[in-house]
């Protein structure tokens, strides 16, 4: 409660005030705001790729993409899904009903050989998925980047 300094009557006496303190309120609100501007870039981390950074123009992001992922490690994943170089082909068949006109995103470490990537979008070729996108990071050179198509 807040106290008012202000004589209350002829009386030397100090009056109560009893309006709302809102100053702790507004402490645990900027603490929780602190917290959530933390935690809100962590979550969105889905696999880590450290991924090479691009300068091209930024291309439209379709509704719902499929990440075709190369770890450093050289394992591959089709959207969070960990997979066989054996069973790629099949896996993509089923996430895209045998559509092979649907663009395919590739991540890949850039770690990776270039020759490992080539490898993997040959892969994707004999699978028949023509339509292939490279993903990368922006630079810092300020031309904005993302995905370039091949």
């Amino acid at each position: 409660m807040g106290v008012s300094l202000q004589p209350a009557s002829s009386e030397d006496e100090m009056a109560q005030v009893s309006d709302i303190n809102v100053t702790p309120f507004i402490d645990v609100i900027l603490v929780l705001l602190i917290i959530f501007m933390i935690a809100a870039p962590l979550a969105t981390v889905d696999i880590p790729v450290d991924l090479p950074a691009s300068t091209a123009v930024r291309q439209p992001r379709p509704e719902k993409p499929i990440f075709i992922t190369l770890k450093a490690d050289r394992t591959l994943a089709v959207g969070e899904t960990p997979i066989s170089r054996m069973s790629l082909a099949a896996s993509l068949a089923s996430l895209t009903s045998s559509d092979h006109s649907k663009r395919l995103f590739v991540r890949a470490d850039k770690t990776i050989p270039y020759g490992e990537v080539m490898t993997l979008m040959n892969d994707l070729r004999s699978a028949g998925y023509l339509k292939i996108a490279l993903v990368g990071l922006e630079s810092a050179g300020g031309a904005q980047s993302g995905e370039a198509a091949q």
